[in-house]
């Protein structure tokens, strides 16, 4: 078993459980908890409007976001190589040293937008962030291995090399990609956006689409493709995004079009979804800023606060199984459990639950839900000191059973981080939308006003 599998890329696992969108009829059809679901995505009611919470954080609120925010920063300081800039997958902060060296390249993509908001906020001086920057372009552009541009998905924190025969991944790619263009911007220094920017124009996207219209999970050199596309809603929006913002090799128009958009009920809430846990809704907004914009099918940011409080309610239903869950402590998502990574969440009810909580399911929803989100981190912070560490919260804990992870995992730290700061200062999103690439991506996909 592999040491630490993330909750992005989870290849064959969340592949099989979006099987059961494609299985699903045409007509709507009655969930596991009663929940409908309907496969027309122009019969989306319309979500409740973006909240303007983040105009009342209080002090206390501030306060708690940036001890988040700090813990957060150091896991991505401390656990990155400062030779190659790549970033663990995860590490156990209860040993004294963890001797894994695997390294994802989604996390490196967070590290590198951690990095520009540890600069922002002075966790640490702007020279020492750019530096670290770009020693991780540098890395990146000429000594890590790619195909075609695109990025295996593990590789050795030290050299760089491919593990555990991972696949050149699309979406983890995407996250790096992300983390790319945020730095480009943020640091608008020349070597920067140089290396930026030769990372970004190599990356061949029409190689990916070369006969398909659905993007493949990723591509290995023993077997090429992968048989697994990315065909139904989830954080494939920020991969099909950033290909139609390429100018030197885009993906055609109708790519944006050709992935199924889903719509459940649950608890007389209708939202686009899939049978996948709670990240796929925050993954691409952590840099794609969907506010005040739609495309023909949908306003996603508000979509997002509807599947966040149909997640919140579903958990308050699981409250007769599970007690310590209510108002003040909810949020199940990919994560560790007792028995290992975990694939799990709702509605409809995926995976054997157990009353495992992630503290990043209810983190990375920070802009749809804000106060309720707040309210469970700081139960989390104030009532379950087992759940802190050096690098913030742990990933998941079960209060029933006692139980708590070792381990801080990079991708569920990364979105808690990002996540906190779009709430509290929007600076990933406004850094980020800056790019011309984005621009043209939300043109080409037919996003406007409304």
């Amino acid at each position: 078993m592999l040491a630490g599998i993330s909750s992005v890329g989870l290849g064959a696992a969340v592949s099989t459980l979006l099987a059961r969108g494609r299985a699903m009829p045409a007509e709507q059809e009655q969930g596991r908890n009663g929940d409908r679901v309907h496969t027309d995505a122009e019969e989306v009611r319309p979500p409740p409007s973006p909240s303007r919470e983040a105009d009342a954080l209080t002090a206390d609120d501030h306060r708690l976001l940036d001890e988040i925010q700090r813990a957060a920063f150091l896991y991505f300081w401390e656990q990155a190589d400062p030779l190659t800039g790549l970033v663990r997958d995860r590490f156990n902060v209860r040993a004294a040293a963890d001797p894994r060296s695997a390294a994802s390249i989604a996390a490196t993509g967070f590290g590198l937008t951690a990095l520009c908001i540890g600069a922002q906020r002075q966790y640490v001086g702007a020279a020492d962030a750019r530096d670290r920057v770009i020693n991780t372009l540098r890395f990146l552009h000429t000594d890590m291995p790619t195909h075609r541009g695109f990025y295996y998905h593990w590789v050795n924190v030290h050299s760089g090399a491919r593990i555990w025969d991972s696949e050149i991944s699309s979406i983890d790619t995407a996250i790096l990609l992300c983390g790319v263009l945020t730095c480009r911007e943020h640091f608008r220094h020349r070597e920067i956006t140089r290396l930026a920017t030769q990372i970004f124009d190599r990356v061949e996207w029409t190689w990916l689409s070369a006969d398909t219209s659905l993007l493949p999970h990723g591509w290995r050199p023993e077997i090429g493709f992968l048989q697994y596309r990315w065909d139904m809603y989830s954080e494939l929006m920020m991969m099909y995004l950033l290909g139609l913002g390429s100018s030197t090799s885009p993906l055609p128009v109708q790519t944006w079009h050709a992935w199924k958009r889903t719509t459940f009920e649950y608890d007389g809430l209708r939202y686009i979804g899939s049978f996948a846990p709670l990240f796929v809704h925050q993954y691409s907004q952590a840099w794609f800023d969907f506010r005040n914009q739609r495309d023909r099918y949908a306003d996603y940011f508000r979509n997002s606060v509807t599947a966040t409080e149909v997640h919140r309610r579903f958990c308050l239903e699981l409250a007769g199984r599970y007690p310590h869950l209510g108002e003040d402590l909810w949020g199940i998502t990919a994560s560790d459990s007792p028995d290992g990574y975990a694939v799990w969440g709702g509605p409809p009810e995926m995976g054997p639950l157990d009353g495992t909580v992630a503290p990043s399911a209810a983190a990375g929803s920070l802009p749809f839900l804000p106060r309720a989100t707040l309210r469970v981190l700081k139960t989390i912070r104030e009532r379950y000191e087992g759940t802190w560490s050096r690098y913030g919260f742990i990933n998941a804990f079960n209060p029933m059973t006692n139980w708590y992870d070792s381990d801080v995992i990079g991708i569920d730290t990364g979105i808690t981080m990002l996540m906190a700061e779009n709430l509290r200062s929007e600076f990933v999103w406004n850094t980020f939308m800056k790019n011309a690439n984005v621009t043209r991506a939300l043109d080409r996909a037919g996003f406007g006003p409304y």
